[in-house]
């Protein structure tokens, strides 16, 4: 084909009237489309290489086609695959995403989402909120939440089944004759930090592990500096733990580097358990043991849930958790006697 594909050519393609091809790839629309007949127009507009007229589309309906996508920190691998899952997501429906980077600033959000406010920004998916925050991107502006959520619901989101994830951890070290289990949490004020924490107090208590044997100590943030300060001062009150569970795979390799500074090995002296199974933990000596996340299908989640609410503002919020996994490593063994 020598021009540009038309709305026509995929119609035909997908054997379809042009009108339900359209409605097919507005996002506005798509849900008035039978889901097969749906599917089957993305696949001929992909084939033939269709970009829907954003410019156009936007004059007709008074919306843009550009989402906004804010994360705390890009420098964490799990928010880059998280962040391809949306953009796949939004491109398939022919929205562009604009990218931003808060550093864990709040200020910095609040002009992020201003700037993109100001570009007509037709939804936000945010991996900032915290658990006290309440309608993220603001009450007119669609917005899903993405790896968090807020305490009151009132926003959609998607994020894993931290508290699954917590107690396949905590069997897994009790099975290998753990007693003696510490905590090194993220944050509380971040949803992450708070379910993982009290899925810790959940899972040991219903193990038969009393209080004592199971401290916590919080980090002040998801990072590798703040974990080793936390993983020190634990041991420095429990000295006798024979296995940690951090609250991410950040905090877990700063428990190596605290615990080698302390002249205690992984996992002879003490077990060490992650969570979120970031890229190369597994090359990490000794591999670590941790929670796996479908990081993508979270944001192709998070990237169909904001499509939905653009098209349906006042729909009831939804709640999506999806499903993880153990992934067993040599970070973990048996309790030392």
């Amino acid at each position: 084909m020598d021009r540009a594909p038309t709305i026509k050519d995929v119609a035909e393609r997908a054997g379809v009237h042009a009108a339900t091809a359209s409605r097919a790839l507005n996002p506005a629309t798509r849900g008035m489309v039978n889901v097969r007949t749906a599917n089957r127009v993305a696949e001929a507009a992909r084939a033939l290489g269709y970009a829907p007229n954003s410019a156009a589309r936007s004059l007709r309906t008074r919306t843009s086609s550009v989402a906004g996508i804010i994360v705390p920190d890009l420098r964490n691998p799990v928010f880059p695959p998280i962040v391809r899952g949306i953009e796949d997501g939004l491109r398939e429906a022919g929205y562009l995403a604009l990218v931003g980077n808060t550093d864990g600033d709040p200020e910095r959000e609040r002009e992020l989402l201003t700037a993109m406010r100001g570009r007509q920004t037709a939804g936000f998916i945010l991996a900032t909120s915290r658990r006290g925050d309440s309608f993220a991107g603001g009450p007119a502006v669609p917005t899903v939440l993405v790896n968090r959520r807020t305490d009151d619901g009132d926003t959609p989101s998607v994020t894993a089944d931290n508290a699954a994830g917590v107690h396949l951890l905590v069997r897994h070290l009790v099975d290998l004759g753990h007693t003696r289990i510490g905590h090194v949490a993220g944050p509380r004020d971040l949803s992450t930090g708070w379910e993982r924490y009290r899925a810790f107090l959940d899972a040991t208590t219903s193990l038969g592990l009393e209080p004592a044997a199971a401290p916590v100590e919080f980090a002040d943030a998801f990072t590798e500096p703040a974990g080793h300060a936390a993983t020190l001062r634990l041991f420095a009150e429990h000295p006798g733990l024979t296995a940690v569970l951090a609250g991410n795979d950040l905090i877990a390799l700063a428990c190596y580097s605290a615990l080698a500074e302390l002249g205690r090995s992984v996992p002879g002296d003490v077990s060490v358990t992650g969570f979120n199974d970031m890229p190369f933990v597994d090359r990490q000596r000794p591999a670590l043991t941790t929670v796996r996340l479908p990081h993508y299908e979270i944001g192709r989640e998070a990237a169909r849930l904001l499509l939905e609410r653009i098209a349906s503002p006042t729909a009831p919020a939804k709640r999506v958790v999806l499903p993880v996994e153990l992934v067993r490593r040599d970070s973990t063994g048996p309790a030392k006697v």
